[in-house]
């Protein structure tokens, strides 16, 4: 049977156009996780509306809201920056700017310390932070973006230095997990095809 031949039709042609937006509204954030909290959330924003993470945007982050973060912490000297492999994370300035911040101390797929391939079970943001941001965050069923970036400051806010402490202590369990099965996934993590 062959749909396309169906035709239905009305009576009259009420010419009702109905639009919507291609995608839905949309938060994109950055965070990151230290054993004495957590920076952020920063929201990639210009003009109150979300935009895409290019290089220039996130180099943007680092040095006008990541550097003066640091600052607020006693011991920012003794931090470790690990990051993905977006391609704003390895442009050349962004790796430069983060070379700068946290000399020898950068694990990033082209710089410092190798980037374990499709290693997403050894970052703290994605085993801990973005899981339990949505799960705390969806609680409150935000209805504008607004209250959504709102939620998600409460959130953010509310993580304890103590809870930290635990994903962290949590993050070397699994780099040591990781060395023992010679750099292979961890065995609490499923991976489907």
């Amino acid at each position: 049977m062959n749909k396309q031949n169906f035709r239905y039709w009305k009576e009259n042609n009420s010419r009702n156009l109905h639009q919507r937006p291609l995608h839905s509204p949309r938060v994109t954030i950055w965070c990151a996780v230290s054993r004495l909290g957590v920076v952020g959330p920063y929201f990639y924003e210009e003009g109150g509306e979300t935009v895409t993470v290019t290089f220039n945007r996130h180099c943007e982050m680092l040095e006008n809201f990541l550097r003066s973060r640091l600052e607020e912490f006693d011991d920012s000297e003794g931090f470790w920056f690990q990051q993905g492999g977006a391609t704003a994370d390895t442009a050349r300035r962004s790796l430069g700017i983060l070379r700068e911040m946290f000399p020898s101390r950068l694990i990033s797929l082209r710089c410092g310390i190798e980037w374990p391939a499709r290693s997403p079970d050894l970052t703290p943001c994605d085993f801990f932070l973005w899981g339990y941001l949505k799960a705390e965050v969806y609680k409150h069923r935000p209805q504008t973006l607004k209250i959504l970036k709102d939620a998600i400051r409460e959130e953010v806010a509310a993580i304890s230095p103590e809870m930290t402490n635990i994903v962290m202590e949590t993050f070397r369990e699994r780099l040591r997990q990781c060395i023992a099965n010679n750099c292979r996934h961890l065995t609490d993590v499923i991976f489907k095809p």
